[in-house]
């Protein structure tokens, strides 16, 4: 994961991204505000075909897909990432996993015990071990493993490339208990969150050293003490191979071995259906194709009525025949051909669905949330109350509904950045910031100065641009100013002399139009909403007019001015030109149109606003610009149901005269480029769950910090919105051993920071996951980490790998 603006060595714990400076807010009694009862939302059930052991079989090999080779097996290196997380979960001690409502469990695997033994006069935690637990090599965990863990993480020592952390520097001291089974952990202050320390544990022979730690880790791991241990790597087939540990004292692992492969998310439907993989992670285009295949079971072979082919009408179908069999041969090769590519298509197609046949979709909520980001560092959103009137303007419900709804979850907004729905202390604290109400958020909008004549007002005593600009010019750019404003007033005078005999006939005219305009816009609302969005801002001036010169050069007196995205601008200025009658059957500018004098309307000065769709002239504005947003949203096929999202947020917004600059950029830039280079204003991206909101939440809410350089130290709050009172209640509650009191001041954080609009929760992420329907105890585990174990076929005629099916 990146951190922006954070040292090595200094970053705070976070798990992983699936897959973010303001003053502080004057609210009122905001811990008392709440749409929701305090612990009412039931979470979503984890669904794994769960059964017990003595009914699954022993032995085979299951494929269980992930994005890509992990880049490194030391969860604690900064590029860490979930397939890390996945594998050593087999392969490593996780003393307190998450259980199914999402809070940490004692494993007894690995410990009998471990609990707060004193408290003053400062924290003391014992673990006593299971004295059963070995590494694979046959030695006993013990103390050695723990010390040489925290010295390798509490970040003294910056030869260690840690990534985080959070806990270990609170610790003083480690020691022997009363035998070698006994750890005695001694805090310098409270930490009420230490069941989050030592998990995934580590080898000493991996910690110890900072080669170990740095190079020892990353591509092997020689000692585990899982139910598997690592058996080999190969870059070339793209798997990971992990075996049934022999020294394993636990419940032994019913599978042979576990393959991790390597498959991404757009090779999965055909992965699935070669019998690559036998578990995967899958969008809702895969999902409906398994639920289909399955329905289609007793067509008796009939044709399918979906896929390719499917949408061909009889007409067409004949058609299709007569050329192919027609008397012109140039047409009927081109029609034969087409033909056979559809039949093949159609064959493949049908061969997948019926190996499809053999997977169910297993399915919950992901232990993880997608948020609205609103980038308060400058520009409009860094007034908190143009952020309280985008979060006011959203309906959340329709939103989440977007999502949810068509795979039949439950569509209920987040309630709390800091837990989900049936996690303990869960409470919905968006009454914070307000329930969805237009009027309420236009009047934010008026109250900071935007209305719908302030982009046709340029500001008083100043220049247009924006306030780094006008700040720029009063430090040192008179120069450039006062030859700008002779320029200015030199076209003024050239204007007013050339309209001034036609003034008064083109103002009855355009108030007309305006008119005519504003009465047709109820009729073509929606429809030039998406055509606004989709065409982007267009600024007529001296551009590139269709059958105009070629303009000159960027930086040039004569420079194109338009607002991303480009590439659609000239075909919008053709589109508003053809309306007004202004271009030919051929595209060129009618003749009487290039030069003073011609069609009212065919020429502006330089920087006027280009005609807009009627929806769009509601638009707010201040100090002569519009009020425009940067949206910007991956590309990719996977991010289909984000770019839904987006677009229904857009039409929100336009609703109270927000408008918004959608760019659409490749999922493998869009976070490193975007989100933590701070290059958007609003944004769709997700945050995992977590058992430990003190410790995990904060960096993500923390107030930026100035740096010495002149840049923010934002740790992981990529909105850039932060409060000293948000981060004083995320340190008390690390400091609270009373979880009950910590839960409490959790909720009083999560108010403020719904307050501070920073980020706007919209709804849990679903979890979709295909599974070879003989398997149990796998699946869409939700909050639970997976037992591994546990996982394998349900009886002995299943066993084998599917892998070895034929294709």
């Amino acid at each position: 994961m990146s951190h922006v603006g954070v040292p090595r060595g200094t970053v705070r714990k976070r798990r992983s991204l699936a897959l973010l400076t303001a003053g502080m807010l004057t609210i009122p009694v905001l811990a008392g505000c709440s749409s929701g009862g305090e612990e009412t939302a039931r979470g979503v059930p984890q669904d794994i075909a769960p059964a017990a052991r003595e009914t699954v079989a022993d032995g085979s090999t299951v494929n269980w897909a992930v994005d890509a080779l992990p880049a490194t097996f030391n969860a604690f290196q900064a590029d860490a990432d979930s397939a890390t997380t996945r594998i050593t979960g087999a392969l490593l001690p996780t003393l307190f996993p998450m259980d199914r409502t999402g809070q940490p469990k004692l494993n007894p695997d690995y410990l009998e015990s471990a609990k707060v033994i004193e408290r003053e006069p400062k924290q003391v935690v014992l673990y006593k071990l299971n004295q059963q637990a070995v590494w694979s090599d046959g030695r006993e965990i013990g103390a050695p493993d723990f010390v040489a863990q925290w010295r390798a993480l509490r970040g003294k020592d910056s030869a260690f490339w840690t990534a985080r952390n959070a806990g270990y520097e609170r610790i003083e001291k480690i020691e022997r208990g009363a035998d070698d089974l006994q750890v005695r952990v001694t805090f310098s202050k409270p930490y009420a969150d230490w069941r989050a320390l030592f998990s995934p544990l580590y080898p000493k022979e991996i910690t110890g050293s900072p080669d170990a730690f740095n190079d020892g880790a990353r591509t092997t791991l020689k000692n585990t003490a899982g139910p598997f241990v690592l058996r080999g790597v190969s870059k070339s087939k793209g798997t990971v191979t992990l075996a049934r540990n022999p020294r394993w004292w636990g419940d032994r692992a019913k599978l042979d071995t576990l393959v991790f492969r390597a498959v991404a998310a757009k090779d999965r439907t055909q992965a699935l259906a070669d019998g690559t993989v036998d578990v995967a992670d899958i969008d809702a285009a895969t999902a409906d194709r398994i639920t289909l295949a399955r329905r289609d079971r007793g067509n008796n072979g009939q044709p399918l009525n979906h896929g390719p082919g499917s949408e061909i009408t009889p007409a067409q179908a004949l058609r299709s025949w007569a050329q192919a069999h027609g008397s012109d041969e140039d047409v009927a090769e081109i029609a034969q051909a087409a033909r056979e590519k559809n039949r093949k298509a159609v064959v493949a197609y049908a061969a997948e669905q019926k190996a499809l046949r053999d997977f169910a979709v297993r399915k919950s909520l992901e232990p993880a949330y997608t948020q609205l980001a609103l980038n308060g560092e400058s520009g409009p959103l860094a007034d908190d109350r143009v952020r309280r009137a985008v979060a006011r303007a959203l309906d959340r419900e329709e939103l989440a509904r977007t999502v949810l709804g068509p795979l039949g979850l439950p569509a209920k907004p987040l309630g709390s950045h800091l837990a989900l729905a049936g996690q303990p202390g869960y409470k919905d604290g968006s009454g914070a910031l307000g329930e969805q109400n237009t009027k309420e958020a236009q009047a934010l909008l008026a109250d900071a100065g935007w209305t719908r004549g302030g982009a046709a007002e340029p500001p008083e005593d100043t220049k247009a641009g924006s306030e780094a600009e006008k700040k720029d010019g009063k430090d040192g750019k008179d120069a450039e100013a006062d030859a700008e404003k002779k320029t200015t007033d030199d076209a003024e005078a050239d204007k007013d002399s050339t309209d001034k005999a036609d003034k008064d006939s083109a103002d009855n005219e355009a108030a007309a139009e305006r008119k005519k305009a504003d009465q047709a816009s109820a009729d073509r609302d929606s429809e030039d909403s998406a055509a606004s969005r989709d065409e982007g801002l267009y600024i007529v001036g001296d551009d590139n007019k269709p059958g105009a010169p070629a303009p000159a050069t960027v930086g040039s007196a004569s420079a194109v001015h338009v607002l991303a995205p480009a590439r659609t601008a000239a075909v919008q200025g053709t589109a508003l030109l053809r309306q007004a009658g202004l271009l030919g059957e051929d595209g060129a500018v009618a003749a009487t149109d290039k030069r003073p004098g011609g069609a009212a309307g065919a020429y502006a000065p330089v920087g006027t606003a280009a005609p807009a769709p009627a929806a769009a002239k509601g638009q707010l504005g201040k100090d002569g610009k519009t009020l425009t947003l940067r949206f910007v949203l991956p590309s990719g096929p996977g991010s289909q149901s984000l770019r839904s999202v987006g677009d229904k947020i857009a039409v929100m917004l336009e609703k109270i005269g927000i408008g918004t600059e959608i760019t659409k950029v490749p999922d493998e830039s869009y976070f490193k480029d975007h989100i933590a280079s701070g290059a958007y204003d609003l944004a769709l991206y997700s945050w995992p769950a977590t058992a430990y909101p003190a410790t995990d939440g904060r960096p993500i809410y923390a107030k930026p910090e100035p740096a010495t350089d002149g840049s923010l130290l934002v740790e992981q709050n990529y909105t850039r919105v932060g409060t000293d009172h948000i981060d004083q209640l995320f340190d008390k509650a690390a400091a609270e051993l009373d979880e009950k009191a910590a839960r409490e001041l959790m909720k009083q954080a999560d108010a403020r920071i719904w307050a501070a609009a920073g980020s706007i929760p919209l709804f849990q992420r679903p979890q979709l996951v295909a599974v070879d329907k003989k398997l149990a105890n796998v699946g869409a585990f939700g909050f639970a980490a997976p037992r591994y174990q546990d996982i394998g076929f349900k009886n002995r005629q299943a066993a084998g790998s599917p892998a070895d099916r034929k294709k």
